[in-house]
């Protein structure tokens, strides 16, 4: 399984806002310590990330990168 989100857990400040919009409730905010001594949100279960990128559009750092995942075509 490839992965759907992506957070940049040195700068994430842990604000939440990511967690409150997230319609699968798979962000989560980690009980460590990043290197600027915040606690950083992380993804729990990334193969339940439906890619809509909500979370990516309200983190008002831009520490979060969201893929979709590529639909693999058949020749038919």
């Amino acid at each position: 399984m490839e992965k759907r989100v992506i957070f940049n857990e040195d700068v994430c400040k842990g604000c939440g806002l990511c967690v409150n919009v997230c319609p699968t409730s798979i962000i989560k905010i980690s009980e460590t310590i990043n290197i600027k001594g915040y606690h950083p949100a992380y993804v729990d279960q990334q193969e339940a990330c439906s890619s809509c990128a909500a979370c990516g559009r309200i983190c008002p750092d831009g520490v979060i990168t969201v893929y979709r995942p590529t639909e693999r075509k058949t020749a038919s």
